[in-house]
């Protein structure tokens, strides 16, 4: 049975996860407001749609991929938005990273209209989007988060239901402390290696298997000595997700000291210029932050 799906939101990671749920023969239904980025999934198999509440009304389930808890509820409950447009019973599937507090929220809301809501942010970004290889965690009632697997199974090869709503987005802001001190970690180690003489681009190949290896070790120091800054993510977007996961400490009463010394870097470098810029540019920190280091 094919699955039909809205995707509102069609930017880096939106684009990315429409392009694949496309390719595996989903029935695709998109809104953004960038006509170009609709465009370019049309050109893909799916199909336009003039408003959230137009892609929702054709969609069993929807997926919201967006920037910030704002604007997920805009378009989910503004005019024009996928509540005005949906069934009664539609899942919505909040692939966004938003904080906690808020995706409780907006998943009262949508009880409270008749909907359902998971929250489902990721780890892996656009390249594995395209490929399918996603790692997400999931948030909601039991029943839904395995409904909303008949969609996320195209996207993802690890899925794991963390707990009531909100437990997705707090383990997303886990996975971001944890990415953003490995991102930072690799990009000291490397301009070390750089300044001691040693080449630099071999680390990776010798430290495969060792304690210190890792997927971050193994893409993005080759990236940070090429200066390859090709943009798979955004360094703004870390601070937006490393302000959540110091707000939730603050909540919680966590002591995080690395944390708050990566978010001072990222917001640096953010306010340098930079924050559009992939995590790659985080080398940027160690060359000197300027917009006219980076290479044409």
């Amino acid at each position: 049975m094919t699955n039909r799906i809205a995707l509102i939101g069609a930017g880096a990671m939106g684009g990315a996860i429409g392009a694949r749920l496309a390719e595996t023969g989903n029935e695709l239904h998109v809104f953004d407001l960038d006509a170009e980025k609709v465009a370019a999934l049309v050109a893909k198999g799916a199909l336009a749609a003039s408003s959230g509440a137009d892609a929702a009304s054709k969609a069993d389930y929807v997926i919201t991929s967006l920037n910030s808890a704002n604007i997920v509820r805009a378009a989910v409950f503004g005019a024009g938005g996928v509540a005005e447009g949906a069934k009664p019973g539609t899942l919505i599937i909040d692939m966004s990273s938003i904080d906690p507090n808020s995706t409780r929220d907006l998943a009262a809301e949508a009880a409270r209209k008749g909907l359902r809501w998971v929250d489902s942010p990721l780890s892996g970004g656009a390249p594995k989007a395209l490929t399918g290889e996603l790692t997400l965690m999931a948030g909601g009632d039991e029943r839904d988060v395995a409904d909303a697997h008949n969609v996320l199974k195209h996207v993802a090869t690890n899925y794991t239901h963390m707990g009531p709503s909100g437990a997705g987005q707090t383990t997303k802001l886990i996975n971001q402390v944890l990415c953003g001190l490995g991102f930072l970690a690799v990009a000291e180690a490397t301009q070390l290696a750089l300044d001691a003489g040693v080449d630099a681009a071999k680390i990776p190949q010798a430290l495969k298997g060792g304690r210190a290896d890792s997927a971050l070790l193994q893409e993005y120091m080759p990236r940070y000595v090429a200066k390859d800054y090709r943009r798979t993510g955004r360094i703004d977007n870390m601070v937006k997700d490393l302000n959540g996961a110091q707000d939730l400490a603050r909540q919680t009463n966590t002591s995080m000291p690395l944390t708050a010394v990566c978010a001072e870097v990222h917001r640096m470098l953010t306010a340098a210029g930079l924050g559009g810029e992939d995590e790659a540019a985080l080398m940027e920190y160690f060359r000197g932050p300027a917009k006219e280091n980076l290479p044409s």
